[in-house]
């Protein structure tokens, strides 16, 4: 068992040494660039992860906070809830005044064809016509 781990120990320290170095960002290695880290790591078995841990990363995040891909890094989205997000509250409004409007412009020409039509009946009606005649 004890021989097992005298393996195990190192390759896994090895395995996480080897991942922690390819998520960092290149900038934030140290003394060395980041292709050196990965080759010194994989050699050096025991020797390279304990001095990539040590010495090869900036440990100290930026204030805005990082993550390892680029894209990720320039595209930070702050999440706000939508009740406090005063964009999506902007949007609720413009849309329920346009759909508003588009509903009362219709109910409108319904009442003034509506109107029209009556108009009409009652001038056939003073001139002696029938109105259901048509």
């Amino acid at each position: 068992m004890f021989r097992l781990l005298m393996y195990l120990i190192p390759l896994a320290l090895t395995i996480y040494a080897f991942i922690d170095c390819l998520n960092t960002p290149e900038d934030e290695a140290k003394h060395l660039p980041k292709i050196a880290w990965v080759f010194i790591i994989l050699l050096f078995w025991i020797v390279g992860p304990i001095a990539w841990l040590a010495a090869g990363k900036l440990r100290t995040p930026p204030a805005g906070g990082r993550t390892p891909s680029e894209w990720h890094r320039n595209h930070r989205v702050e999440y706000v809830a939508p009740d406090d997000n005063p964009e999506f509250l902007n949007s609720l409004k413009a849309e329920a005044a346009s759909s508003k409007d588009v509903k009362d412009e219709a109910l409108l020409k319904d009442w003034e064809a509506d109107l029209r039509r009556r108009e009409e009946e009652l001038k056939r009606r003073e001139q002696g016509e029938d109105p259901r005649a048509d």
